[in-house]
């Protein structure tokens, strides 16, 4: 077991995701950079979807109650456990009673703690991911306060292996698909069904705008300034199904990115889709940064997964052999 010591807000217990129960109108949730969450899981020889904490706000502590092996993946921060440098992307053995610290992010927004045989927490339709607004999933349905005892799952094949290694992180393992321009992060998204409705010219500013991460964002959906999308006649729509990944656009004109707590349905023309290879970038995106939008087909979405396939499957591969050695 695991007690937290200090938590600021929003801070998580997260898997990869409810998936199948949109029907319900429940969202999938699930970590917001899947590929950190997997990578910290297969340094350990967790099964990937095994669940962790996603910490976004900090200083984050909590107390080893037992010797557990962990890992810290995500975004680049700087940490300790019983007062000895952690580098991230790292994983290693804490002993009972060790106090693990993780400082704010130098680059990126949210940190992965995973734990040897994951969080035990109950599932609830198919998946330990904490679900804010329904109230259900992680622990209580809620984020994690100082003082909450966390309960550990017996660690796997991992556990007793070698546990003080790291890996390349995948944004320096798999280069972005395009230049990054004062430090605006290019994001790749193909066409959406209304993207018609909008004019030439709104089209063209779509593409051409940096546009920024609103402070107002969250889990939910990223909003975004830059400029203003409007049709040049209003359109009602009937509510229909959206996933993460969908940029819908409001009457107001600012587009929002809809992520890991994505509504299940909405009534808003849909410009454009994030390609599932871009998400895990997006979703360390910090408030303040900004983005900016190129166009690929669907072909190209589906190949644009390869290097991030590769990327997991040579870390859990290499990450078994060291275990073992």
């Amino acid at each position: 077991m695991i007690e937290i010591l200090a938590s600021p807000a929003f801070n998580t217990i997260q898997d990869l995701g409810r998936n199948g129960a949109r029907r319900f109108g429940v969202s999938a949730s699930g970590a917001m950079d899947p590929v950190a969450l997997a990578a910290g899981n297969a340094l350990l020889g967790n099964d990937d979807d095994a669940a962790g904490i996603e910490i976004q706000t900090f200083p984050f502590r909590l107390r080893f109650e037992s010797d557990t092996p962990f890992a810290l993946t995500g975004a680049d921060h700087d940490a300790t456990l019983a007062g000895a440098t952690v580098p991230s992307w790292w994983c290693r053995r804490a002993r009972a009673g060790d106090i693990l610290s993780i400082g704010a992010p130098r680059r990126g927004s949210r940190v992965y703690l995973t734990l040897g045989g994951g969080i035990d927490v109950p599932r609830v339709l198919g998946s330990r991911s904490t679900h804010l607004r329904a109230g259900f999933g992680g622990m209580e349905g809620r984020a994690l306060q100082v003082g909450d005892i966390i309960p550990v799952g017996e660690a796997g094949r991992g556990a007793s292996g070698r546990s003080d290694f790291g890996v390349e992180p995948p944004d320096v393992a798999i280069p972005l698909h395009g230049p990054s321009k004062d430090r605006v992060l290019p994001v790749r998204v193909m066409r959406a069904g209304e993207y018609d409705l909008f004019s030439e010219a709104m089209q063209a500013t779509f593409w051409s705008t940096p546009w920024k991460i609103s402070a107002r964002s969250d889990r939910g959906g990223y909003r975004l300034a830059g400029n203003k999308l409007t049709l040049e006649t209003p359109v009602e729509m009937r509510s229909h199904g959206v996933v993460a990944g969908v940029v819908q656009v409001p009457p107001a004109g600012e587009p929002i990115i809809q992520m890991s707590d994505a509504n299940t349905a909405g009534g808003y023309p849909k410009m454009a889709a994030v390609i599932q290879a871009d998400l895990w970038r997006l979703g360390q995106a910090a408030p303040g940064s900004s983005i900016i939008f190129s166009e690929v087909s669907y072909q190209e979405a589906v190949a644009a997964m390869a290097p991030v396939d590769d990327y997991l499957a040579k870390l859990r591969a290499t990450a078994d052999l060291y275990r073992a050695l």
